[in-house]
C-alpha cells in the first residue's frame, strides 16, 4: 500500500450548522451504505490517500470514477494495482486534463479487485446540455428530475459557484448553460452508480469532486430521487470548514496547494 492514515476533523450531519465537530481519524467516517460518495479537491493528494483508506475498509464491489469515460473502466479494472506510470498512460490520465496520476494511484491500488466504472459524461453530451439543457441531452427516462426547472434561488447559487470556478471570466449569459452541464454530469455519474449496483449488487464507492458529492443537488440527491430507499453516505473533503456545505460528513485536511491563487495567472 502507498498510503498512511491521515488525522482529520470529521463533521457529521448534512449541514455544518446542525452538526457537532469530532476530532478523529479517517477511520471514523462510516461506510455502511450501499453507496458511499467520496468527494475531493482533485489536486489534493491527502484527499486521495483518505479515499484509498476508505475503499480498503469498505471493500466495495465496484468503484465509479468521475474521471474516467465508460470505455476506460475495463482498462482500469484490469490494470488497477499496476505501476502508476503504466496505468496512468493506459488511462491517458493527464492527456485528458486530470492532475498528476501519481496522486490518484493509491485510490486505484485500493480498488484492485473491484469492478472500476467510468462515470464521466462525453464532451459532446456535456456541450449539448450547456446549449439545450440537461434533460434534452441526457436522453433517458427522467428518473433524476432533470426536466424540472431549478428554483430561482438554487439556479442563482449554482450559477455563482460556476462563476467562481471559472475565475469570474465567463460571460454572465453563459452561466445557466454551465449549470445545466453540471446537472448533466451529476445525472451521468448517478446513472453509472445505479448500473454498477445492478451489475455487482454493491456496495459501490464513488470517487468524485466535492461538487458532485453534495447532498442537496449532487449525485446523492439524484440517487435519492431515483431510488429513495437506497442507503447513501456522502463525504466532502476540504482544506477548511465550510459552514454551508451539505454533506453527511466533512473531512478537513491540510491544503497542499502551494501555487497561491489559481486564477491570478488568468486575469
Amino acid at each position: 500500500m502507498r498510503h498512511t492514515t491521515t488525522i482529520s476533523l470529521v463533521i457529521g450531519a448534512a449541514f455544518w450548522a446542525a452538526s457537532s465537530v469530532l476530532a478523529a481519524s479517517v477511520d471514523a467516517v462510516p461506510l455502511d451504505a450501499a453507496v458511499v460518495v467520496m468527494g475531493e479537491a482533485h489536486d489534493n493528494p491527502t484527499h486521495h490517500l483518505n479515499q484509498a483508506a476508505w475503499i480498503e475498509r469498505m471493500q466495495p464491489a465496484a468503484v465509479v470514477f468521475e474521471m474516467l469515460p465508460a470505455e476506460l473502466g475495463p482498462v482500469a479494472t484490469k490494470g488497477a494495482g499496476d505501476a502508476a506510470d503504466v496505468l496512468g498512460s493506459a488511462l491517458r490520465w493527464e492527456e485528458r486534463g486530470w492532475p498528476d496520476f501519481a496522486i490518484y494511484a493509491p485510490v486505484f491500488d485500493a480498488a484492485a479487485g473491484a469492478m472500476i466504472v467510468g462515470g464521466e459524461a462525453p464532451r459532446e453530451t456535456v456541450a449539448a446540455a450547456a446549449n439545450g439543457g440537461a434533460w434534452a441531452a441526457f436522453g433517458a427516462e427522467d428518473s433524476f428530475g432533470l426536466s424540472a426547472d431549478l428554483p430561482a434561488p438554487e439556479l442563482e447559487a449554482r450559477a455563482a459557484l460556476q462563476d467562481a470556478a471559472h475565475c469570474g471570466l465567463l460571460p454572465q449569459e453563459m452561466l445557466p448553460g454551465m449549470v445545466e452541464a453540471q446537472r448533466l454530469r451529476d445525472a451521468w455519474l448517478a446513472q453509472a452508480v445505479l448500473d454498477a449496483l445492478s451489475e455487482t449488487g454493491g456496495p459501490v464507492a464513488v470517487i468524485t469532486g466535492n461538487g458532485h458529492a453534495r447532498t442537496d443537488w449532487g449525485v446523492p440527491a439524484l440517487l435519492a430521487a431515483a431510488r429513495p430507499e437506497l442507503p447513501v453516505i456522502s463525504v466532502g473533503q476540504f482544506a477548511e470548514p465550510d459552514g454551508a456545505a451539505p454533506y453527511d460528513h466533512i473531512v478537513v485536511s491540510p491544503d497542499t496547494d502551494t501555487d497561491g491563487d489559481p486564477c491570478a495567472a488568468l486575469r
